[in-house]
C-alpha cells in the first residue's frame, strides 16, 4: 500500500525551515532567490510577488541547477538560498525536497504560500512577472 501524499509531504519537508512570509522577504533582502512556480492562472488572480522569478515547474530543476546548460543566471551555485513560493505551501514543498535532492541544500519554501503572503499584509507587485522559460 503507498504512503500517500501527506506521507510524502512530510518527509520532503522534514529537516527543511520553511520560511513565514516575512522571514521570506528579509531572505530577500539578503540575497535568497524567490521562485514563483504558480500557474499563469494563479498568478493572474492573486498578482505577482515582487522581485520574484516565475518559473514553470516543470522545468525548475533545468532552471535553477548550477550544472545544467538551461540554467538561469541567477542559478550561482549549490549554496544559494532559493526560496520557492506555489499558491498554498503544498507544491514548493514537493518542489524543494527534488531542489535539494539536486543539492541546492538552502532551497526551501513559504508556510502558506501567497495566500499567507497576502494575509500579512505584504505587498504585491505592481511590475509585469519575471518570466523564465
Amino acid at each position: 500500500m503507498s504512503p500517500g501524499i501527506d506521507a510524502l509531504l512530510e518527509q520532503a519537508r522534514s529537516g527543511v525551515r520553511r520560511l513565514t512570509p516575512h522571514e521570506t522577504v528579509e531572505a530577500v533582502r539578503l540575497g535568497a532567490l524567490l521562485v514563483d512556480t504558480r500557474t499563469d492562472a494563479q498568478r493572474r488572480d492573486q498578482g505577482d510577488l515582487p522581485g520574484a522569478v516565475v518559473i514553470d515547474r516543470t522545468v525548475l530543476e533545468w532552471r535553477l541547477d548550477p550544472a545544467s546548460e538551461w540554467r538561469i543566471p541567477e542559478a550561482t551555485g549549490y549554496d544559494r538560498e532559493i526560496v520557492v513560493v506555489c499558491r498554498q505551501g503544498y507544491s514548493s514543498s514537493l518542489a524543494v525536497a527534488s531542489l535539494r535532492t539536486l543539492g541546492l541544500h538552502r532551497a526551501t519554501d513559504l508556510v502558506g504560500g501567497v495566500e499567507a503572503w497576502r494575509e500579512a499584509g505584504l505587498p504585491m507587485s505592481d511590475r509585469p512577472a519575471d518570466i523564465r522559460y
